[in-house]
């Protein structure tokens, strides 16, 4: 079974940052794959956050980032990053990866999870103090 692997979640207080990573399994190609992160707030349903494509410079926020996520990839560690600046409470949620051959990052990409063919099993941020 191909999964994707999601780390760095955990226990931060509000103003940290964090970096989360998702290590995609080699039979997964970044220069072939977009690539998604998404999240999942308590009692909320999967909302799409950012995806970057193939190409480096086709990336695609669906948060109000305001600055304060990046997402970028290391394509010689087939892992995809997403950096959160100045968190705060609402940023509280459990946050997967995805991996698409058919669908291109952009806004349709991060509208409906359902058709995306990898996910990982998330990883868990939780800001308080």
């Amino acid at each position: 079974q191909v999964q994707l692997v999601e780390s760095g979640g955990g226990l931060v207080q509000p103003g940290d940052s964090v970096t989360l990573s998702c290590v995609v399994p080699e039979i997964i190609s970044l220069n072939r794959y977009a690539i998604g992160w998404w999240r999942k707030a308590p009692g909320k349903e999967r909302k799409g956050v950012s995806c970057i494509g193939p190409s480096e410079t086709n990336r695609y926020y669906g948060d109000p980032a305001m600055g304060r996520f990046t997402i970028f990839r290391d394509n010689a560690k087939n892992t995809v990053y997403r950096q959160m600046k100045n968190l705060n409470p609402e940023d509280t949620a459990t946050y997967y990866c995805s991996a698409d051959l058919a669908h291109p990052c952009g806004g349709y990409y991060l509208d409906d999870p359902s058709p995306l063919d990898y996910w990982g099993k998330g990883t868990l941020v939780t800001v308080s103090s």
